[in-house]
This record gives structure tokens, sequence and C-alpha cells, in this order.
């Protein structure tokens, strides 16, 4: 089964979810001090190249913070999932945990259940990067059906650069008609 993609230019989507260092964030709007937004959705604890992905965003976060780009990394693991897995990655991003099926939905994700991976307790969203403006609009996206198809971070990194700079009065990327 499939769902609607996200359009770039699109509005993104306001959801809310609990952060693992308390209270909630908005996978749309950056944290006071920056105005851009690049939420990556992981597919959970169960993957080992997700955590290969966070670990890697980690050593790239001064590439997003340095242009004024918040980072925040989600799942649809519980909490204890959640905080599990991150002992291993360290993460000096927010990690936010528990997206719901049609949250997922929402986002146009691709979604799988548990024969799509080995300690899996609930169906799970499989990998997106979606970068958001200072006007909540989707500057960049990508998503996957696999955890091996994944975009390079110092790529996207660059390619923010670009939007936010030379090509910021430009239209969004993929919006002709």
């Amino acid at each position: 089964m499939t769902t609607p993609k996200l359009a770039a230019g699109s509005v993104f989507p306001a959801i809310d979810l609990p952060v693992l260092s308390g209270g909630t964030r908005s996978l749309a709007k950056p944290r006071d001090g920056f105005d851009w937004q690049l939420t990556i959705v992981y597919r959970g604890k169960h993957c080992p190249l997700c955590t290969t992905y966070l670990k890697e965003l980690n050593d790239r976060l001064p590439d997003f913070t340095a242009q004024g780009t918040d980072v925040l990394a989600v799942s649809a693991d519980t909490e204890a999932r959640a905080a599990a897995h991150m002992e291993e990655v360290a993460p000096q991003f927010d990690v936010a945990y528990g997206l719901t099926i049609p949250q997922m939905q929402q986002l146009g994700l691709y979604i799988s259940g548990l024969e799509n991976g080995r300690d899996v307790e609930a169906p799970f969203a499989e990998p997106g990067l979606f970068v958001i403006d200072d006007s909540g609009l989707l500057q960049i996206t990508d998503i996957s059906n696999v955890p091996f198809a994944r975009p390079d971070l110092a790529w996207i990194a660059k390619g923010i650069g670009f939007r936010r700079g030379a090509f910021a009065n430009t239209p969004i990327n993929g919006t002709h008609a």
C-alpha cells in the first residue's frame, strides 16, 4: 500500500511529538535560534543502518547548525526503545519518538511491518528526510522504501547552502507546473 507523497513547496504538516530530552517538538518548526528545520525519519532501534546514519548526522551537525538549520530525528519507537538506541548514538540533536501510522501516512512515508525487520515490535516508517524553510515550506524531500537508499548528509548540507544562498530567490526545485 502506498501513501500520497508530500509535494515540494507545500506546507509541511504540523506534527508534534515527545522528545527524549523532555517536552515536545514540532517536526516542522526549528528551536529558537534557528530558522530552518531538517527532520530525519529513521526506522528505529532495530536498524543498524539507522544507527550508522544517525552517528554520521552527529558528525555533520555543525554543517547544519552553522547555516541556521535545526536538526531533529524521529521514529515510531517507544520512548524506552528510542532511549536505548540513543545510548549507542549519543545524539547532539533532539530525538522524537512515537510517530504513529496516520502521521507516517501524512508525511507520505513508506511503512513496513513486523516481517520487514528483526527485533521489530510494531509497524515502522522507512527513511525520510525533510528540509523545511522559515516559511514552513518543504524545500527538500527524500523518502525511501529501504534503509540503504538515503541521501548523503554532506550533500544535503551543501544543498541547503545553495537554497539559502545563491538560489534563495528561485522557485523551490520540482515545483514547475
